[in-house]
């Protein structure tokens, strides 16, 4: 459209003026009116002190050698030029590795090994664990204290806890350890996951759990929704009333949470496990308050059913599994 303008009012004004006036480049104009013939670039021709073509095969040889192959065109031209040879210049080196697809990272580089899904099924307590480590605030700025919480994924259950100064894979083994026989599991029925914490990835730990009969597993790297049980449950341990911004003493801290604790095992009614404690659930006594549970609501439909529209009241269903990372239906038929 702008060639056409430019040509009504080239013979009344001339060329330029014609493209000042209607914003047009000239340089484009020249350009398109070019036969196809003359737009075709020539071949550049090749300059007197180019590589001739034995020098840049001896050139790309020394390039691609197993000496040179990770190293950067910069390396080898400093390395040869020590050495008292120069072949090319660095530039040369770049646009002959370009010219053969070959700029690109020559180091070698470290590959991540793929991390398959944990998928973890606990059908009863004491079956599956998770444990985890976090976080509490100290007196001072970057002053932290260290809870270590291990739970039962069935129950949800805090089969272990402690507070400490710091966190080592010491400690990590001690509270294992104690748990494990407090709860009197017997070898090659538990498993224990965690995520890739420096303590948790531990030999001490590693050897302890291989010595108890302990199957160990980890989430993926940079992967929360792989550990979701400790997670939420750190989660309603800070969200608690009466979580302080600091705790002034590592007296204070396991102070809170061995009333937390308390709470969480033996008052909170948990959402995943029918609204039941974790206590109730880890000692075996779900099936006990589900009866004790529909025995109070059938008593309260026989005595107003009308308050009843839709259907007879009923408690919540019993858990009867829990699933880290659960497998698609499509993959468990197959």
């Amino acid at each position: 459209m702008i060639d056409e303008a430019v040509s009504e009012v080239e013979p009344l004004l001339g060329t330029a003026p014609a493209c000042r006036a209607l914003g047009a480049s000239r340089a484009s104009l020249y350009r398109r009116r070019r036969p196809p013939q003359a737009r075709q670039r020539r071949p550049r021709p090749a300059s007197a002190r180019a590589l001739s073509q034995l020098e840049r095969q001896a050139l790309l040889g020394v390039l691609h050698s197993e000496r040179f192959a990770d190293a950067s065109p910069a390396q080898v031209w400093a390395t040869l030029l020590d050495e008292g040879r120069y072949l090319a210049s660095e530039r040369t080196m770049y646009r002959l590795l370009a010219a053969h697809g070959a700029v690109r990272e020559r180091r070698d580089q470290l590959v991540h090994p793929v991390y398959a899904r944990p998928e973890l099924l606990a059908g009863q307590p004491n079956m599956l664990w998770s444990w985890d480590i976090s976080k509490l605030k100290g007196p001072a700025k970057w002053t932290y204290y260290y809870l270590y919480v291990i739970l039962d994924v069935y129950s949800r259950y805090a089969v272990g806890w402690s507070v400490q100064h710091r966190e080592t894979a010491s400690l990590a083994e001690q509270l294992i350890a104690q748990t494990i026989t407090q709860q009197q599991i017997p070898p090659e029925t538990l498993t224990i996951h965690a995520d890739r914490g420096s303590s948790m990835t531990s030999k001490p730990v590693a050897f302890l759990l291989a010595d108890l009969g302990v199957t160990k597993t980890h989430s993926r790297p940079y992967t929360s929704t792989d550990n979701p049980y400790s997670e939420a449950h750190f989660k309603t341990l800070k969200y608690r009333p009466g979580f302080p911004a600091r705790f002034d003493s590592i007296i204070e801290a396991r102070a809170f949470c061995r009333q937390f604790f308390n709470y969480y095992n033996h008052h909170h009614r948990h959402s995943g496990i029918g609204l039941m404690t974790p206590a109730t659930v880890h000692h075996g006594l779900a099936e006990q308050t589900h009866a004790a549970r529909r025995r109070v609501l059938d008593a309260a439909y026989t005595a107003r059913p009308e308050r009843f529209v839709r259907r007879p009241p009923r408690p919540p269903a019993l858990p009867n599994s829990a699933w880290i990372n659960k497998p698609d239906s499509a993959e468990v038929a197959a």
